[in-house]
């Protein structure tokens, strides 16, 4: 087995808390934190340390805004993270037909 695609994964993404964000915001053009809060079942601290390491990578935008004279802040990803998803998908496909000898 060539080591080499494990190497590869992406770090960031690669991180269960990360990939489920990534993987819902790649589903949807943008998810307000409540959304994304409720549907992973994550407390807000876990969540908001998250899309901060998202952000600082480029891969997702946050938006800060009012509705209803209430805040919202709503995450969409960037096409940098786009980009970055799918590369990681790739990389997974590559150690799955490797590990298949495909």
């Amino acid at each position: 087995m060539n080591p080499k695609p494990f190497l590869e994964i992406n770090r960031v993404i690669h991180e269960k808390g990360r990939l489920a964000i990534v993987s819902s915001l790649a589903a949807s053009p943008e998810l307000s934190f409540t959304e994304l809060r409720d549907s992973l079942q994550m407390t807000d601290g876990n969540l908001t340390t998250h899309i901060r390491t998202l952000q600082e990578a480029g891969y997702i935008a946050v938006t800060k805004s009012f509705r209803n004279n209430r805040p919202l802040t709503t995450c969409r990803l960037t096409e940098r993270g786009r980009d970055a998803f799918k590369e990681y998908i790739d990389c997974l496909e590559h150690i799955l037909r490797e590990t298949r000898g495909v």
